[in-house]
């Protein structure tokens, strides 16, 4: 069966930071791109961040650019979003996905999701 469980989510204050942690069982982990995703209240989900397969490359969405950082732990079957200066804006439901997309941030070609975490900042 194929599970993607995210963690690590909060209430923290501006300027704080939270590592998310996206825990991954039943197929070929490093066979996928991983993707974070966050969704705000009466917004559209929107792509984040992703890692391609082989941690080959990273990606990010100008929004988070210079504040959070992918990784890949192959031997943990684990990727892990490291969020630093975060504000009020940032506040969302994060989502993981797995999925081998030609379009690394985007949601509807991602095959595989987790059930998110809330992150949420207070000002």
């Amino acid at each position: 069966e194929v599970q993607l469980v995210e963690s690590g989510g909060g209430v923290v204050q501006t300027g704080e930071s939270l590592r998310l942690s996206c825990a991954a069982a039943g197929f070929r982990f490093d066979d996928y791109n991983i993707g974070w995703f966050r969704q705000a209240p009466e917004k559209e989900r929107e792509g984040i961040s992703c890692i391609t397969s082989g941690s080959a490359a990273t990606y990010y969405a100008d929004s988070v650019k210079g504040r959070f950082t992918i990784s890949r732990d192959i031997a943990k079957n684990t990727v892990y979003l490291q969020m630093n200066s975060l504000k009020p804006e940032d506040t969302a439901v994060y989502y993981c996905a797995a999925g081998t997309p030609t379009s690394v941030l985007d949601t509807s070609l991602y095959d595989f999701w987790g059930r998110g975490t809330q992150v949420t900042v207070s000002s």
